[in-house]
């Protein structure tokens, strides 16, 4: 088993920005979407559209699934497939109110990403506390070491306490 700590995993997932976010609807449907985050306090956060599926599931059911993916190559071997390493977690998701937002989080979700100017539904910011454990897949080890994948998963606590 990979030899991960919290602060290993921690600063991959801040050093990333994007992730598969997994949610079970009303009708007791799993759905997966893809966000654009920040992470803020060991959170993290997206924006979408108040009006959006997203928005409606979490406010259904706030138990969630992230999954970050790690793009991996070889250097110089760009054609050669290697699969992407993961941090994959539980968490709980919440809907933020208007004054509960960190201060410039929308401005940094917004940077580098446009979204539709036709929209005009009001925007919606959710938190997600991660839960439990991290459950890591090629984080801190060597490519070869990858092909094996007892010796490429990895677990460390989250170290985050929800409502904390």
């Amino acid at each position: 088993m990979a030899d991960v700590t919290t602060e290993d995993v921690w600063n991959v997932i801040e050093s990333r920005i994007f992730a598969v976010i997994g949610m079970v609807t009303a009708r007791h449907q799993a759905r997966t979407a893809g966000i654009v985050y920040q992470v803020r306090d060991r959170r993290l956060y997206f924006g979408t559209a108040a009006t959006e599926w997203k928005t409606r599931h979490i406010g259904e059911n706030p138990d969630v699934s992230v999954t970050v993916p790690i793009a991996k190559s070889i250097p110089f071997l760009p054609f050669v497939k290697i699969p992407a390493a993961t941090v994959t977690f539980a968490g709980v998701a919440r809907i933020l109110e208007p004054h509960e937002i960190p201060d410039g989080l929308p401005e940094a979700l917004d940077d580098g990403l446009r979204n539709d100017p036709t929209e005009t539904a009001p925007p919606a910011f959710i938190e997600i506390v991660p839960t439990g454990d991290f459950v890591t897949y090629g984080v801190g080890v060597s490519l070869n070491t990858m092909r094996d994948t007892v010796r490429a998963r990895g677990r460390a606590p989250v170290g985050v306490t929800v409502g904390g």
